[in-house]
């Protein structure tokens, strides 16, 4: 196996009916800018009414409909936001718990210590985090927390620590693909290329993602001069 291999996005999730939730963390090819990204799929009705939503610096999922919420615990969460330079996100209210813990002073693997994977058995969906720390010499961090067993009784919790590249990006998310119980994700965040242009990255993310299971996706090109912030912010259900 080549742990150096680089694919681009699409032919990481073209054809794959099911990833789950996923994010990404890189570097455009030019070195100016930090890139973001984070996508949501759904199979279950509760799950595909959700948008994303921009509030300021934080982007939250919210329901489409919310008349029609059956459960907003695990699919209703505040999935980005900003502390000095450091960008968090997540699938999860976990971006609280990081949030918090980083303005303790407490790290990244430190701050995700209380938490675990959902309670949502027999999947037991993992929680993926992401935070960058946004400077001239940019690095970023991801951390995937996931059932030991396939009855949930303990957690593993695994952190990736990167220095970024230009050109290169990583890719975590949540499953394998499609099943019943849904195959967890294993190995490290996948190595993909990262271009310049964010409608190139947006489009080839969207474009690739299944027809029926996608809902949402956001991506975020940081200038690493601290001049600009570009975003794009797609939802299948438009509000």
């Amino acid at each position: 196996m080549n742990v150096y291999e680089m694919k681009k996005i699409e032919e990481r999730i073209a054809g794959n009916p099911y990833v789950g939730r996923g994010l990404v963390a890189g570097m455009s090819e030019d070195g100016n800018y930090a890139v973001s990204a984070y996508f949501i799929m759904g199979r279950s009705a509760n799950s595909r009414n959700r948008v994303f939503v921009m509030h300021g610096e934080d982007m939250y999922t919210e329901p489409f409909e919310p008349e029609k919420v059956e459960d907003p615990s695990l699919i209703i969460y505040r999935a980005l936001t900003k502390t000095g330079n450091h960008l968090i996100y997540t699938n999860g209210d976990q971006t609280d718990t990081i949030l918090e813990g980083i303005e303790a002073g407490k790290s990244f693997s430190e701050s995700l210590k209380s938490r675990s994977f959902e309670p949502d058995g027999p999947n037991w969906t993992p929680r993926i985090s992401v935070v960058m720390h946004l400077a001239s010499d940019l690095t970023y961090e991801m951390s995937i927390l996931k059932s030991a067993d396939p009855d949930g009784k303990a957690c593993n919790r695994f952190t990736y620590d990167y220095e970024a590249l230009p050109g290169i990006g990583h890719f975590l998310h949540t499953y394998i693909t499609d099943g019943n119980p849904l195959p967890t994700f294993t190995g490290e965040p996948e190595r993909i290329v990262i271009p310049n242009d964010i409608d190139e990255f947006s489009d080839a993310i969207w474009n690739s993602l299944d027809k029926e299971n996608k809902i949402s996706l956001y991506v975020r090109y940081t200038a690493l001069n601290g001049k600009c912030v570009q975003e794009r912010l797609i939802n299948k259900n438009q509000l």
